[in-house]
């Protein structure tokens, strides 16, 4: 293990194996891949393995509503409601500090409408401006209420947790998919904005079907670690065979070689070595 560097768990003991302990705090990590490979799950473990240890979760959620995160993580032995969770799309403040805070599609739309708002009432505005749940400044603004109501800034204009965060954000692709040329300037904006020593990120990018390469080209360049996920082509295999290599990961002596990938019922992923 590198010394001098707290490694952060993923979740999965063969790949914390693979990363000498885990990923380094603070990183960036991209998870790409084509839809269908796992990379939902392995945003799932990495969550979960935060709630256990204490760490709040800001997930953010642009692929499925949170409820569908939930039932399907707990088909895999992870329990979320057994922890605090609130909806930042809720019109109710959270009775107590929770654990995890959403962020889906509605709660983007929400925090959105009340950018728009606040625009609107500038009285030294000269352009008003009209956000979008897919921008990226409503992602960034998401993010910093989402740090509010975990408690863990400690005064309104504080943009550094003081507590160690996990934030993930599935899928990043969404919030340029009319505008792929785009990527890089806003992978760029989202991190200006949003990397803290005590944030550690997993940010995930679809692979489109037809080209088999990354939705737009930027996060990669910005990550300080790429997780790639991908599949057999199943007309050929004739079945499901995924695989996981890690691409890079910064300060980190990691295996280089690829991992069969299995989703198990009661598990979630489970990696081998390819022998």
């Amino acid at each position: 293990m590198s010394a001098g560097i707290t490694r952060i768990s993923t979740g999965i003991v063969k790949l914390d194996e693979a990363l000498e302990g885990g990923v380094p705090k603070g990183s960036w990590v991209a998870v790409t891949g084509e839809p269908g490979t796992g990379k939902s799950i392995l945003c799932m473990h990495y969550a979960w393995a935060g709630l256990l240890a204490g760490d709040p979760v800001v997930y953010v959620t642009t692929e499925a509503e949170f409820r569908d995160v939930v039932r399907q993580a707990k088909m895999f032995g992870m329990d979320f409601e057994a922890y605090r969770v609130h909806d930042i799309s809720s019109k109710q403040e959270a009775a107590e500090t929770p654990d995890i805070v959403v962020v889906d599609i509605f709660g983007l739309l929400k925090v959105a409408r009340q950018m728009s708002e606040q625009s609107q009432q500038s009285a030294d505005s000269v352009k008003r401006k009209w956000y979008a749940a897919l921008d990226i400044q409503t992602l960034i603004a998401a993010i910093h209420e989402a740090y509010r109501i975990l408690g863990v800034i400690r005064d309104e204009k504080a943009k550094s947790p003081y507590k160690h965060v996990r934030l993930i954000i599935d899928s990043l692709s969404a919030f340029w998919a009319d505008r792929p040329v785009m990527a890089r300037k806003y992978s760029y904006d989202l991190k200006i904005a949003t990397h803290r020593e005590n944030v550690t990120a997993y940010l995930v990018s679809q692979y489109a079907m037809t080209t088999r390469s990354t939705f737009g080209f930027g996060l990669e360049h910005i990550a300080d670690g790429v997780f790639h996920l991908w599949m057999e082509d199943v007309e050929s295999t004739r079945q499901v065979k995924r695989y996981m290599v890690i691409k890079k990961m910064r300060m980190t002596n990691h295996k280089r070689t690829a991992f069969a990938l299995e989703i198990a019922p009661g598990k979630g992923i489970i990696l081998s070595e390819i022998t």
